[in-house]
């Protein structure tokens, strides 16, 4: 049944915060934690959490041009040579990882992001595919394997190689179909583009397709948007991740070249983001987390009904905890209790390599009170939800008790209407939901020292 949502409440409550794909989040990795701690991080997880799955994520940096909304860490580039010699560097990471850790290890997820990863052609795409295999040969038959794709490179060649290669999921970067979006936004791909790249897909048997989409973009507004909808529920794909656009110029110097003056205010996007929850609803789609929706037969639903949805760097996954590995330029890897970060400049990256060093930047180890307070942020950023029985046997605490200033910072969401806590649990309303991030903050101890620019604000 779908919840109503107070959206008048939500504008007054936006301040700026983490969007929590990671606890502690990446403004606490430093550079203390470097390939040696990497090494005796891995060495542990072998050795203690061998019965974790292993997830994958590879990121392929290039694009050939910026689009000006984008925060992702993207190298632009025409060069053939580039790609090439990019592959080399990831064939001796991956080689250097055979050495360092249990490789044989079973292997839930890997992902494809960038950049572009469509921007290397379909033999490159297999042969970095190959390479991942053969150093990762365990890969289970459920494994979730997934590749973000710009509509405006891809082929049949790629899409055949993908599928060759087991790949079952698929994501298409859209954003907007408004025109005078895209050309503002510097992406310009029409309707009929991403409905040739779906039905390609679909030929070639893929059954679970996303589509990235962004609200709150130069010129858009509530009709703009309704319009876009309009046109992806044609497409029928399974998932949907719809972010709101934060403009941080400070951070992305391409983001300079929109216009401020042209984005949505608060209160149009506000309602952009109600229009686009109920109708979403009327039309099968169901809200599994932050940003995302999934339609009501889809796994992820399933799972969010179950109360068992995880998540991690590369999403919402029904597959629990595993323990990632970052290949690639600026990848973050997470084992139970560590986290890092490859290096994000390339000469940076290539000279660990010659080395024979892995790549790491930067990156942090979980004290045990870090491990308690990312199970409890997740679980609520996750399923809405906190069942104080299952942590309070996990880690041996009383949660009422070692929470209890926590608690207490909580009663004015509770009486907003935001959340309940009761003797067994902390359960999240619909519009409580809208402000989750919010709610996690209140557990985050790190967070006094970093409420600064560098967080996009919550709605």
């Amino acid at each position: 049944m779908y919840e109503s949502i107070d959206f008048s409440a939500l504008a007054k409550h936006s301040k700026p915060g983490p969007r929590y794909t990671s606890y502690p989040t990446a403004n606490e990795f430093h550079k203390d934690f470097n390939a040696t701690t990497l090494l005796e991080s891995f060495s542990r997880a072998d050795s203690k959490y061998k019965d974790k799955d292993l997830s994958l994520y590879t990121h392929l940096p290039f694009c050939k041009s910026a689009c000006y909304f984008c925060g992702c860490n993207v190298i632009y580039t025409s060069k053939e040579d580039k790609k090439e010699r990019y592959i080399k560097y990831l064939e001796k990471e991956l080689a250097l990882l055979k050495d360092s850790m249990d490789t044989k290890r079973k292997v839930a997820q890997f992902h494809f992001g960038g950049g572009t990863p469509t921007f290397f052609d379909a033999k490159q795409l297999q042969t970095i595919t190959q390479m991942i295999r053969h150093t990762f040969p365990n890969f289970s038959e459920s494994c979730e394997i997934s590749c973000e794709i710009d509509p405006r490179h891809f082929s049949e060649d790629q899409m055949r190689v993908l599928k060759d290669c087991g790949f079952n999921r698929i994501s298409f970067g859209v954003q907007d179909f408004d025109d005078k979006v895209q050309q503002h936004i510097n992406r310009i791909q029409p309707f009929s583009l991403v409905e040739s790249s779906v039905a390609l897909a679909r030929k070639y048997g893929i059954d679970s397709i996303n589509f990235d989409l962004i609200y709150g973009l130069p010129y858009q507004s509530e009709k703009s948007f309704a319009n876009t909808l309009e046109s992806v529920i044609k497409l029928s794909p399974e998932r949907l991740a719809i972010f709101n656009y934060a403009h941080v110029p400070w951070v992305k110097k391409t983001m300079r070249k929109i216009d401020e003056t042209t984005l949505p205010s608060p209160e149009e996007k506000l309602k952009i983001l109600q229009n686009t929850i109920e109708f979403l609803h009327a039309n099968d789609y169901e809200m599994i987390g932050m940003d995302h929706f999934a339609k009501k037969s889809d796994s992820l639903s399933i799972a969010k009904n179950k109360g068992e949805l995880r998540r991690n760097f590369q999403g919402y996954t029904t597959k629990g905890f595993s323990q990632t590995i970052g290949i690639g330029l600026t990848s973050i890897g997470e084992g139970v209790d560590y986290y890092t970060q490859n290096h994000k400049d390339m000469m940076s990256y290539e000279n660990s390599l010659d080395n024979n060093t892995l790549p790491v930047a930067q990156g942090i180890l979980l004290s045990p009170e870090d491990i308690l307070r990312k199970e409890v942020i997740m679980s609520l950023m996750n399923n809405a939800k906190l069942d104080f029985k299952a942590v309070n046997e996990s880690f041996g605490i009383d949660c009422i008790t070692h929470f209890s200033s926590e608690f207490e910072s909580l009663k004015p969401m509770c009486e907003l209407g935001l959340l309940t806590i009761d003797s067994n649990s902390i359960q999240v309303s619909a519009t409580g939901k809208m402000l989750i991030r919010n709610i996690a903050m209140v557990f985050d101890t790190y967070l006094v020292k970093n409420i600064t620019k560098q967080f996009s604000k919550t709605i």
